[in-house]
């Protein structure tokens, strides 16, 4: 399997030039922080990861730093949530999967990790979806903003290969 992804929805919250500018600008200094003190760093409460992907039209490397969830389902796997805060469209890291599957690496205390991305769908998604909401209930509100189907991609190493 590989990363799909539904059309972008209809409607949802889209933030304002300004604070995207700042949120962009502020990017450099998250991933900074994160290299720095790995796992102490949360978002809602959950351990991040860094994943690093390329840019499906740039060809670039990309980064974004993600909320976490371990993967009951297949251990030693992780889940990300393509939520976009609520906005009708994926994120661009979502897209950076689509077109380039085969180059994708995690960043979890401290070591980089080549990963394969795959869309978590069906019945476990919807168990993965009521896990998430559960250790992080701020996700929840995500469905209320915006009627796009909101991915689930799972992270499976594949080798301890740095980029």
């Amino acid at each position: 399997m590989t990363v799909t992804l539904s059309p972008k929805g209809t409607r949802g919250t889209e933030i304002p030039g300004l604070a995207k500018a700042l949120m962009k600008a502020g990017a450099g200094l998250g991933n900074f922080m994160f290299n720095m003190m790995g796992d102490r760093m949360k978002m809602q409460g959950q351990p991040l990861i860094l994943l690093t992907t390329v840019g499906a039209k740039s060809g670039k490397q990309r980064q974004a730093l993600l909320g976490r969830f371990d993967d009951t389902e297949h251990p030693g796997a992780w889940l990300v949530v393509g939520s976009n805060g609520g906005a009708a469209r994926h994120p661009g890291w979502c897209h950076n999967l689509v077109a380039n599957p085969d180059q994708a690496w995690a960043t979890v205390d401290k070591k980089k990790t080549r990963v394969r991305a795959d869309s978590v769908e069906g019945a476990e998604y919807q168990t993965a979806w009521d896990r998430i909401v559960s250790l992080a209930p701020g996700y929840g509100s995500y469905l209320e903003k915006t009627d796009r189907h909101i991915p689930i991609i799972r992270l499976t190493p594949v080798g301890s290969e740095a980029a």
